[in-house]
């Protein structure tokens, strides 16, 4: 098993999608990126923390390869939007890789190259928290109410209502091959 870690916008939405996804064995809400230790949701709201809300994607690269998984997320999220996705505003809800090494690094490069040259735009996804082959950027778990999202509370939220079946549409028409069955 291997693990990224993926920002794009809302937890909650990146989360459901990925939930969704062939090889993907874990999905966990968290906050990256940022100066405080142990920050809080209501802390990272603020956008004052500098963290974004992310989520730690464990999968089997025997099943889904770390580059499809990058343009699965690529591909599900808007990521030419800087600071923002949809109606959320601000640094915490950033499109950007953390990846946990070297060799992560490269592949998001090469994920967001791919999906620029096949979009003919330019993603302002960043990659961040990594230097030489170490990842500095510590990741902190949600709240426990954070995690499995949209199977819970989410499914009764309208925000989520309107926001995650989209992605999950978009993953299931545009990555077929990867939904799971």
């Amino acid at each position: 098993m291997q693990q990224t870690i993926i920002a794009g916008g809302c937890f909650w939405c990146t989360e459901a999608v990925f939930r969704d996804v062939i090889g993907v064995s874990e999905v966990e809400s968290g906050y990256i990126g940022g100066t405080n230790a142990n920050p809080t949701y209501k802390e990272v709201c603020t956008g004052r923390t500098g963290h974004a809300e992310g989520i730690r994607v464990t999968f089997d690269p025997a099943v889904i390869s770390l580059g499809d998984i990058y343009d699965v997320f690529l591909g599900t999220h808007d990521p030419t939007q800087l600071n923002r996705q949809g109606g959320d505003v601000g640094t915490q809800y950033r499109s950007a890789i953390f990846p946990l090494s070297a060799q992560q690094g490269a592949e998001a490069k090469a994920a967001i190259d791919r999906w620029n040259t096949d979009n003919g735009k330019t993603a302002v996804t960043t990659v961040e928290g990594l230097e030489g082959d170490e990842q500095t950027a510590p990741w902190y778990p949600a709240e426990g109410y954070h995690q499995e999202y949209w199977d819970g509370e989410g499914q009764r939220n309208p925000y989520c209502l309107a926001v995650i079946p989209p992605k999950i549409m978009k993953l299931r028409k545009s990555f077929q091959k990867y939904v799971k069955s």
